[in-house]
């Protein structure tokens, strides 16, 4: 069973940062391809960013250049730094983890609010 355990959610203010974390452990060799995701309240989950093996990184328009997915392979932990935080970023954040062997793992969420 491959668990997957997000943290660093909170209340931030407009234009604030805010930096995520995702512990990845269980039964794997490597914490594979990685990615967020958010659901925000009447919204399906989407794609925020995404980091392969190789390190490889890819985002949704609406977060380039002000988002920064990273990881340690060897602390099995994949990073979300969001700068300058707008109201729309509010959501629960998800960790997802992709593996041929595995299969899709997702965390159980962390809330970010971006509000005064």
């Amino acid at each position: 069973q491959v668990q997957l355990v997000e943290s660093g959610g909170g209340l931030v203010q407009p234009g604030g940062s805010l930096r995520l974390s995702c512990a990845a452990s269980g039964n794997i060799f490597s914490i594979g391809t990685m990615g967020w995701y958010r659901q925000a309240p009447g919204k399906q989950r989407e794609l925020v960013a995404m980091i392969t093996k190789g390190g490889s990184t890819n985002y949704a328009d609406s977060v380039k250049g002000r988002f920064t997915i990273s990881r340690d392979n060897t602390k099995r932990i994949v990073y979300l730094q969001m700068n300058s935080l707008k109201p729309e970023a509010t959501a629960v954040y998800y960790c997802k983890r992709a593996s041929a062997t595995r299969g899709v793992s997702w965390g159980q969420g962390t809330q970010v609010i971006v509000a005064s």
